[in-house]
């Protein structure tokens, strides 16, 4: 019953490409990360964090790496005085449309840098060079903390001119709503079975793994995360994640079931990356 509870919410929510993990997925990403990595850097992060008001955003809170990991999210709202988007700049910054379809290519949905893993590489730099400003060294770890989970929303790295699975009305299980698609299925429920499974995968991992899966370039993960949307497309659709897409996919209990463990890694991926990336930055 939480499931479909949680399920709901989502008919409520927004339904386009920056749409983001519901807060348990960033949140899991940021406690995994946290988990993770050096008492320096904790300490830096709590620090920086200490300093949230400089963000000017007290409707968005960012003092722990929880709040922080939904920041980004929480802000697109906001409005100047004139009525204008405080945040609309970086509506782009949350995704980056990869099409599955063809060879794996950043280029054309990295366009000015305007997409997720350019700007986990910008607020990196950002965060290592001291001369940075305390706002814009506060701001940067908010962006960094959420992008990085959103990287690892597989609909967030690839689509099929689609905006990630959001014009793909689908069916989660007996769940229908009609506004429900694809992309707010990865994003919600299937992110929160995948999350509640057991053993928990919030905890401190061994030295090899956090090695091995945090090996790589950012542009290694988001071809990875690509990989991992054209396994989403393709179960979703009969086996061919470019295949015809019905009036509404129909995801039933066992594609479900084979997709957990899918949803599960990409959130083992993120946290640990993400405190690879945070040891980096501010260790």
């Amino acid at each position: 019953m939480k499931r479909y509870l949680l399920a709901a919410l989502a008919v409520t929510g927004l339904a386009s490409p920056a749409t983001a993990f519901w807060e348990y997925g960033h949140q899991t990403v940021a406690q995994i990360a946290y988990a993770n990595v050096t008492p320096k850097t904790k300490a830096a992060i709590r620090k920086l964090l200490a300093q949230q008001a400089l963000l000017d955003t007290p409707e968005c809170p960012a003092g722990t790496i929880e709040e922080a990991s939904v920041w980004a999210d929480c802000i697109k709202p906001l409005k100047t005085a004139d009525g204008k988007s405080r945040f609309g700049f970086a509506y782009s910054w949350h995704y980056q449309n990869a099409d599955v379809c063809a060879p794996f290519d950043l280029a054309p949905a990295c366009k000015d840098g305007d997409c997720v893993s350019a700007q986990i590489d910008r607020d990196v730099k950002l965060l290592r060079d001291r001369a940075t400003s305390q706002k814009d060294r506060v701001q940067a770890l908010a962006f960094l903390i959420h992008f990085v989970g959103d990287l690892h929303q597989p609909l967030h790295a690839g689509d099929r001119h689609d905006k990630g699975g959001n014009d793909v009305k689908a069916d989660y299980g007996i769940y229908g709503p009609a506004r429900f698609n694809l992309h707010s299925i990865w994003d919600g429920p299937l992110a929160e079975r995948a999350i509640s499974t057991p053993p928990s995968l919030v905890r401190r991992y061994p030295a090899a793994e956090r090695a091995k899966i945090g090996a790589g370039t950012v542009v290694d993960w988001s071809r990875e995360s690509w990989e991992a949307s054209h396994t989403a497309y393709a179960a979703a659709l009969g086996g061919d994640a470019c295949g015809a897409v019905p009036a509404r996919v129909k995801m039933d209990d066992a594609t479900i079931a084979k997709m957990v463990p899918v949803s599960r890694e990409e959130v083992r991926r993120g946290g640990i990356r993400l405190a690879k990336l945070l040891d980096r930055a501010l260790g």
